[in-house]
């Protein structure tokens, strides 16, 4: 891909040498580097990266082609951000060291007065009110300026650690899983009798293009614990296959540590996709299922041999997407009358540009650097700048669009389906039907987001009449604002003009008591000019929707309408969480413009 040397006339940033980095490392591409670190001496004085997570965020955010692209071997191919042709200034706020919030505001508002479109932040604040968050205060100033911040959920779950940036200006990740996963094939029975013999195929991250071949297999219950050095290092040459203990890792951590073992066979009960990053011994993580399988061949040879072969990636096989089980949930702790996160997108093992010098698998006890520069990692870090890079190329195709237009053509296009047609699942909950409180609207859909068909616009003003609401006095209001033209003559916390809906009952008041929320919204038509849409409903179990008008009527581009919402429901005494939608349909079916609905107790849900 081809850049014309001249950049964008608004182009305001620069390429701050430092510590093992000159600005001749600027391009056309990387326009600008620059580093904040006012907090702390630091052993990289410089935009340098040393961990790996800048460059991995930025390159699945904006990365150019790359053809021959692995993770040693897996996920070979054309590897490519989501807007490749954009152009990418990096700010560098975090260090070996640390993190300061200083250096965080400094530099996104630095991003901001250098003229930048779009900031990706894969980083959050835990446990802060928004008027002590650096990035809700930093990133209110980018809204004012029509810049969408797009940022990571967090990964606190199965902690329980609730979301962070669940700022309402703000757009929040949550991470998915997709359809590719990366396998070795587990074969039962000797290669000189191929028709007796079974093919599993189960995951697997061993580094080597390696082949087990015809080796014995041993299972037995004092050894196939696999969790004793001595017994394991006592042991012939053979595939071990270890049952599920419950301590995967360990496991796996005592087989790299011996070398007399030619494999292992790993079992997992868990229906929940494994996540890891990669497998330092020659080993496969198969099936309850398919250890049973493994068993009845066994039992019924009198030389029980297999093989593994590793490095193979599989895709399509698999229903996806799904919620992980490590993305945090909603509501925001810090304002929950906006429903968080706002979509989902992939998270888990993203192939992505790396650090050269940084080990990223092992061999056993051998660490081996990064494979051709990329890296596979997990985390809503990962989901982030998929989103950040959809509004690049939102903001590519619409300029004229603000800030919250193009957050709303991402979240009302979503889908909440997965690939088999039915709701995606929670892995996290046991694979029920997920709830917008842990994907948001939906998984991302960038190419109905380019057309949306209707759009929620959100202005300064609005927000700041939410933060009235929030009992917050004067001065914290103005700390986020860092501003005093702004009122509160309009408070209200349920009329910001957001693509969602959620409603909170206290699950103390008697059960059935009947309580109602009412909502405004307004409509934006950035579709097709003369149309007209009507109303469909799903209600959360357990409530009454009523939306008037059921039609909305348009006669021009640009034009606006109003609508309400009430939300009825009755206090069930158990703190369950039920959702729905509200979906505008145009009357030629070009256009569903869908917004999630979320009835919640107040002090969370089960």
């Amino acid at each position: 891909m081809m850049y014309t040397s001249k950049l964008p006339s608004k182009w305001k940033g620069t390429c701050q040498e430092g510590q093992d980095f000159n600005s001749s490392l600027c391009n056309s591409k990387l326009i600008g580097a620059r580093y904040f670190n006012k907090g702390a001496t630091l052993t990289m004085n410089s935009a340098r990266d040393t961990i790996g997570h800048g460059t991995h965020t930025t390159s699945t955010a904006a990365g150019n082609y790359v053809e021959g692209a692995s993770f040693f071997g897996y996920a070979d191919g054309v590897a490519r951000g989501m807007a490749p042709r954009a152009r990418v200034a990096m700010y560098k706020v975090i260090w070996d060291e640390g993190r300061y919030a200083s250096d965080v505001l400094a530099g996104m508002d630095q991003a901001v007065a250098d003229g930048v479109d779009i900031i990706s932040i894969s980083m959050g604040f835990d446990g802060v009110p928004l008027y002590e968050d650096p990035v809700a205060i930093a990133s209110f100033g980018a809204m004012e300026k029509e810049i969408l911040v797009s940022s990571s959920a967090g990964n606190g779950e199965p902690r329980g650690i609730p979301l962070h940036n669940g700022i309402p200006w703000m757009l929040t990740v949550a991470a998915g899983n997709f359809d590719r996963t990366f396998a070795a094939s587990l074969t039962l029975g000797s290669s000189n009798d191929r028709e007796q013999q079974r093919v599993i195929v189960g995951r697997s991250m061993f580094p080597l293009d390696a082949w087990v071949k015809n080796e014995t297999l041993i299972y037995n219950k004092t050894l196939s614990k696999c969790d004793s050095l001595e017994l394991l290092s006592q042991a012939p040459r053979a595939i071990i296959v270890c049952e599920d203990t419950g301590f995967l890792d360990f496991q796996m951590r005592a087989i790299s540590s011996v070398t007399n073992l030619a494999g292992a066979v790993f079992v997992s009960k868990d229906p929940s996709p494994v996540e890891f990053e990669f497998m330092s011994c020659p080993g496969v993580l198969i099936s309850a299922t398919e250890f049973a399988t493994v068993i009845h061949y066994m039992n019924s040879s009198d030389n029980p041999i297999a093989a593994i072969k590793f490095r193979q990636t599989v895709t399509g096989k698999e229903v996806a997407p799904s919620v992980t089980d490590y993305t945090s949930r909603g509501p925001s702790p810090n304002c929950p009358a906006v429903l968080k996160p706002d979509v989902m997108a992939p998270g888990s093992l993203v192939l992505a540009s790396w650090i050269p010098d940084d080990y990223t698998a092992a061999v056993g006890t051998n660490n081996l650097l990064s494979s051709e520069g990329f890296n596979l990692i997990s985390g809503t870090s990962m989901a982030c700048p998929h989103a950040s890079g959809v509004a690049a190329l939102l903001r590519g195709a619409h300029p004229e669009w603000s800030h919250a237009a193009i957050r709303s053509a991402m979240m009302t296009t979503t889908t909440e389906l997965d690939s088999s047609m039915m709701p995606i699942k929670d892995v996290g909950r046991n694979f029920t039907a997920a709830s917008p409180l842990a994907m948001g609207a939906g998984h991302i859909v960038p190419n109905l987001a380019m057309d949306p068909g209707l759009v929620y616009d959100v202005t300064p003003q609005d927000y700041v009449s939410l933060l009235c609401s929030m009992n917050f006095t004067r001065n914290q209001i103005m700390t986020i604002t860092r501003s005093n033209m702004y009122d509160c003559a309009n408070s209200s916390s349920l009329d910001l003009n957001y693509p969602s809906f959620v409603a909170f009952y206290d699950k103390n008041v008697t059960t059935g008591a009947m309580l109602t929320h009412r909502f405004r919204r307004v409509v934006t038509n950035v579709g097709d000019g003369r149309t007209r849409y009507e109303v469909k409903v799903t209600a959360p179990m357990g409530t009454k929707v009523a939306v008037w008008p059921q039609s909305l009527v348009f006669g021009k581009k640009n034009e606006r309408r109003d609508y309400y919402v009430d939300i009825t429901y009755a206090s069930d005494g158990e703190g369950m969480v039920s959702h729905g939608s509200i979906v505008w349909v145009e009357e030629s079916g070009k256009y569903n413009v869908r917004s999630p609905i979320v009835v919640a107790p107040t002090s969370g849900g089960k």
